[in-house]
């Protein structure tokens, strides 16, 4: 499933997972324009590797042109879907895999999504992204 389905798709937890998957596709292009493509216009990005809340397609386009420079590719490694309609949520934990100056490592973390069911489609309105606190408190 891509997030551009018909109004008429019925949400399942599979189409919500195809959405995580969409996300890290574009991650994968590279192209920050094609990860915001994803985002709703009035969507807030609250990154993991930044202390700024993102709330405009330029200043999540802005994170993303920073963030990508690391190649990052995520993996789910635990998650809870949750669908009402036209919203869904997506939330639990991730692993990332990021590349700075020929040195590889992860990064683990805790993530929500939020989608809305617009009439183009899936689009992310909001999206928490944190690093795991150390220790198992």
């Amino acid at each position: 499933m891509t997030q551009n389905d018909t109004m008429d798709e019925i949400a399942t937890e599979a189409v919500i997972e195809g959405l995580f998957e969409d996300w890290n596709r574009a991650l994968r292009s590279c192209d920050p324009k094609c990860v915001v493509a994803l985002y709703s216009p009035d969507a807030t990005l609250e990154p993991t590797l930044s202390n700024i809340v993102r709330d405009t397609p330029q200043a999540i386009e802005d994170y993303f042109t920073h963030f990508l420079r690391l190649k990052p590719q995520g993996k789910i490694i635990q998650r809870k879907i949750r669908v009402y309609d036209r919203v869904a949520v997506n939330s639990g934990v991730y692993c990332f895999e990021l590349e700075e100056d020929g040195e590889k490592r992860s990064v683990m973390g805790r993530f929500t999504f939020v989608y809305l069911k617009e009439p183009e489609g899936w689009k992310i309105i909001e999206h928490h992204s944190s690093l795991m606190p150390e220790g198992d408190g």
